[in-house]
């Protein structure tokens, strides 16, 4: 029998390959049997162990309200390597991918993924939210987002990265502290949008120096955490990947209570 827990991997229904690849990665170095789960996918939640919210496009405002706001703004502060980088990771997600244009939103994953986290919350099944996956937590317990956050960047730069520049500021006793056991490290950033209020039974327990959420926590749920940069794009940091290890330590207790 194996005895690995099962942990889904949420993602696009076209492309996104990449981000499955690293995330399956990450998983599988900390004893996990990742699966990918799409829309339209034939898996039911209750043989999960525990899921991953992954990242991609943006989030309809639609389910926290609002409407679309067209705020894109080119110039993102940049140095060499990061543009160098940055091309050279497009140009993974498209070898990776079914296609190469990636739609700003996707209803058909919004409505999955909002299934998945209502089980998750009605079931207690460990939960690790990425990026858009932490704002969709958010979006699920009532919260909401800024649609563009340019404006939070006016003396600092709005970095754009795959490597960890940004700074962010862990909040003491919360367990993404736990984890890390530090009060500050550096993470990448590759969003604009970000959690603006916060939604039911959540806390803030990290920020950047501008004041944006960085990573969510649910007060009440065995496991339940989101953090707005991508881990698994940082296989290289034991640091980052405590945080798989500690996603695969509670569906390992899930699947074996039950």
């Amino acid at each position: 029998m194996d005895e690995r827990p099962i942990i889904a991997v949420t993602g696009p229904q076209e492309g996104g390959w990449f981000a499955w690849i690293m995330t399956w990665l990450a998983l599988r170095r900390q004893g996990a049997r990742p699966v990918r789960l799409r829309p339209g996918a034939d898996r039911r939640p209750a043989s999960l162990h525990g899921l991953v919210l992954g990242g991609g496009s943006d989030i309809d405002p639609e389910h926290y309200g609002e409407e679309l706001r067209d705020s894109r703004h080119s110039g993102r502060h940049q140095s060499f390597r990061d543009k160098l980088w940055g091309a050279i990771l497009f140009g993974l997600r498209l070898l990776f991918s079914i296609k190469s244009h990636r739609p700003r939103h996707d209803q058909q994953r919004d409505d999955l993924e909002k299934e998945l986290c209502a089980f998750a919350l009605a079931h207690n099944l460990p939960v690790l939210g990425i990026c858009r996956g932490a704002q969709l937590i958010n979006i699920c317990r009532g919260g909401s987002l800024y649609q563009d956050t340019i404006n939070f960047y006016t003396e600092t730069p709005h970095l754009k990265t795959i490597f960890p520049r940004k700074k962010i500021r862990i909040k003491a006793a919360s367990r993404i502290a736990a984890i890390f056991k530090i009060k500050s490290c550096l993470v990448n950033s590759l969003h604009d949008q970000a959690i603006r209020d916060l939604g039911d039974d959540l806390v803030v327990s990290a920020r950047d120096d501008n004041g944006i959420i960085q990573a969510i926590e649910h007060t009440s749920h065995p496991f339940m955490i989101g953090v707005q940069w991508h881990p698994e794009y940082l296989p290289q940091r034991h640091l980052q990947q405590r945080l798989f290890q500690a996603l695969v330590e509670a569906a390992q207790c899930k699947l074996l209570n039950g």
